[in-house]
Formats: C-alpha cells, structure tokens, sequence
C-alpha cells in the first residue's frame, strides 16, 4: 500500500484511539509511524496499543514504525493554602524549597534544588506556559526574590520554564529510565527524548539504548538551538517541538527557526519532524482552519520529512478524519510545481564521500530518465537515507532484510520501506528489485529502476554502487 506523497504523518496514540478499529483505519487513512506518549497512559496501556500495532503490521504487510516519547523532566511549583493566588505586575513573589509549606500571596515552594543553582539576577522564570513572567531579584542556593513582570493567577502544581539558562538537570528523569527499558523490551523503533539542552544529552541516551532504537531529539528549548548542529549530528532525527519552544521563545521566532531546524537536517541527511497544534481544531471539529492546513503546507514546502499530529489523534473528537485531512494536504501540496522548486533551493552541499556522490548521480539519473522508482538496497538504513536527503522525484524502494531498519524507514522522507532477504551479489539485487517493484506496485514491465547499494552487502554505510535496471 505505497501512499501517494513523500511527506511522512506521525500519529499520536491515546484515549480516542485506543481500539484495533480505531488504529488500523488511521494506518488506512495515512498514518505511517505511531507515536507512544508516556507523559500519559500505564505501561499496560502502551502495551496493549503496540500489540494491536504489530498486528495490524502482520495484516498489512507492511512495515509500521513506532515512537515512543518521554516525558522528561517536568519542572513545578509546589501547592498553595488556598489552591490558588492571584499575582499582580510589580509584586514581589518569592520561591524557595520549603516544599512541606503551603504557598500564599507572597511564596511558592519550587522544590527543584537545580533551578536556584543555574539562576542569576535577571533570569525570567515563566510558570503555567508563559502566562505568569517573574523575574529573579536576588538569589541563592535555596531561594529566588523576583518580581512580577506579567501578572496572573497561578494554581497549585504548575509548571516552570526556565528559557535563559542552561539546568543541570540530565534529560533523563527515573520515570524516563524506567519507560525506556519498558519500551525497548516491546521493541520500539525510535525514541523521542525530551528537555534536550545539549548533544550530551543525546549521547547518554545512546549508552542506554545500545542501539536497540533510534534517538529523537525533541527541540523545544532555546539552549538546543544555541548548539543545533552538535544535536542534530548525535541524534538520528529532530523533533520541532513548537508548542514548548512558543514558551521559552517568543512566538514569532518560532517560524524562523522551524526554517533553520529542517535546513540543517536536511543538510545532515537526518529526518525531520514538524510537531504540535498542525491541526488544533479538528480536537473538536471535524475540518481544520485554514491557517492550520497552511501551516501543514509550510512544512511540506520546507522539505521535513513527517509531521505530526498530537492531541488531534489521541483525545480528539476526529482522530481518522485528522489523519485523512493530513493525508491530503501533503499530496496537493507536493503537486505544486512550486514544491519542487522550494525543495530544491534548500538543496544543501555535499560531503566529499562515495554515498553523497551516489546520491547526487542517482537523483541524476531518476530525473533524466525518469525512472518509475529509485531502489535503496540497505542493511542499516543508510542508503535510504541518503537517497531521501536527495528528495528524488521518484518514490525510493528501501529494501532491507532486517525488520527493525525496516520500521525505522517509515519515517523517511519518500522511502517506502519492504522486508527482504539477504542478498548475495549485485544480479540477484537487480532481479530482487524489479521483482518486489513490480509487486509492490511501483512499475511495470519496462520500466526503469535506479538502485543504490554498498557492496560489500551487509556492510552498514559503504553506499558504493549505482545501477540501472529495467524491469522484465
């Protein structure tokens, strides 16, 4: 079942699409990887929802990702005598760690000893996702005096954002710690992980994972985009994660460094996902704004490789109407002439090695003949991967004998991923992939194929050989 578009849909699993029907028709309607968010939900529960999804996979035929997110540190006030307070501009507020006493008019409890160490005079702390802005006055190890800067009401146990400073904080929680393990042992494929600051953060999480999944790093906080091109190097995909980075960021720089995100793992070769609020209203509508499907449409026209649908799926009223809603707008949109040329003006240079060189000639060769599929024969996913940084105008066959690479390709920019056998020399790869072309409906007797490859076969990332087939 190849979809019509390159332009990968994550969709976010939860209350609303909990039941096998529910599932498989949003995997009928467009979903390509589905998302497990443990910020929500029991481990049965996760269970349970990836079960039905290997199910479905097994039907199917096909090969279905799945992405399970952490939650990752969530910073919070402590709880008030009164529930809540109201706090008004030009009001002195102070927080401290006295995390048994109730707040009032004047305190809160902030029971996070890292946050007073990184403060300093000037720091803005930002409590229930912007809406209350204080600023820190005096400091120490144990407190903050600051002043109310944008007044509000604040109600026991919300969150704090801390967007000018670096925490010293792991982006590893014990909750995060034990949903990891919990999800590697069901097997997922990629992992989302969240309060990234840093590329470090990225490398403690690989320690963990030993590769049994590939890492996502979640771009939701002003320190992430100070060392972008570090993060996007250790991680195997980005996450634009809008909503938090509108907290930590004002609003309108959000759009800019969306651009700047994709450019920069369109340059590395890396999968993109633009997340959060594509399709806010379809929560309880049954069609979206027109903003939203242009906003849709932004991100397509800026080359990521998926986005995401988040509450739309999992709580919302219309979670397959939202899938199939997405579904169209990415193929009108990539049947824009304009698509074409938008992507193709982000094309980014190339590093001096084999597998960028048969990038470039296979892109080449798909356009000037124009072949019906350009065949990605791949042990670790690398050559898929290179083939869609190149955005080819022909959908790109991965086929890999290893079910996990396989999964993991469901969220690549045009790759259509199939299961396979190992194969032992070039002619049997060409044959294979006329074969499973043409059966998977990608051509027809005289059609012609591109095929990217590294020989020796099962070496990951020797992408070192191109060929042109015809299909018999």
């Amino acid at each position: 079942m190849h979809r019509n578009r390159n332009a990968k849909i994550v969709a976010t699993l939860g209350p609303a699409s909990s039941t096998r029907e529910t599932i498989e028709a949003l995997f009928q309607a467009g979903a390509d990887v589905f998302r497990l968010n443990f910020s929500h939900g029991s481990h049965a529960d996760h269970s349970q929802r990836l079960e039905t999804l290997r199910a479905i996979e097994r039907d199917a035929g096909r090969p279905v990702g799945v992405l399970l997110d952490l939650q990752g540190p969530k910073l919070r006030l402590g709880t008030f005598a009164q529930g809540k307070v109201c706090l008004k501009e030009g009001d002195t507020f102070c927080l401290d760690l006295r995390s048994e006493v109730p707040g009032d008019q004047d305190r809160a409890a902030m029971p996070h000893p890292e946050i007073f160490k990184a403060l300093v005079v000037g720091t803005d702390l930002l409590v229930d996702d912007g809406r209350v802005r204080l600023r820190v006055q005096r400091c120490g190890p144990e407190f903050a005096e600051t002043r109310v800067i944008a007044g509000g009401t604040v109600s026991d146990r919300k969150g704090v954002n801390v967007p000018g400073v670096v925490l010293p904080l792991s982006a590893l929680t014990d909750k995060d710690r034990a949903d990891l393990d919990h999800g590697l042992s069901l097997g997922v494929d990629w992992v989302a992980l969240s309060f990234v600051q840093r590329a470090e953060d990225i490398a403690e999480i690989k320690a963990i994972v030993q590769g049994r999944a590939r890492i996502v790093a979640k771009l939701e906080k002003p320190a992430a985009i100070q060392s972008l091109e570090a993060i996007v190097a250790e991680s195997d995909a980005i996450m634009v994660a809008r909503g938090d980075l509108g907290v930590e960021m004002p609003p309108e720089q959000v759009p800019a460094i969306q651009k700047r995100i994709v450019r920069a793992c369109r340059k590395a070769g890396k999968p993109v996902i633009v997340a959060t609020q594509m399709l806010e209203s379809m929560v309880s509508a049954p069609v979206p704004t027109r903003a939203e499907a242009s906003d849709v449409a932004t991100a397509i026209y800026d080359g990521a490789d998926a986005v995401m649908l988040s509450a739309e799926s999992a709580s919302g009223q219309y979670p397959v109407e939202a899938v199939r809603m997405m579904s169209a707008i990415i193929a009108q949109t990539e049947v824009d002439p304009h698509y074409r040329e938008a992507i193709h003006a982000e094309q980014t240079s190339h590093k001096p090695e084999p597998a960028d060189a048969i990038g470039v000639a296979v892109r080449g060769v798909s356009d000037l003949l124009e072949v019906s599929a350009v065949v990605a024969y791949t042990s670790s996913g690398y050559s898929a991967l290179r083939m869609a940084r190149e955005r080819p105008q022909a959908p790109i066959l991965g086929m890999t004998p290893r079910l996990a690479v396989a999964r993991q390709l469901a969220l690549a920019w045009g790759v259509y991923p199939v299961l396979c056998h190992e194969v032992m020399d070039v002619l049997e790869m060409s044959d294979w992939a006329c074969l499973t072309a043409k059966k998977e409906g990608l051509g027809v007797s005289g059609d012609t194929l591109v095929i990217s490859a590294g020989v020796p076969f099962g070496t990951s990332g020797t992408t070192n050989l191109l060929r042109i087939a015809q299909i018999d």
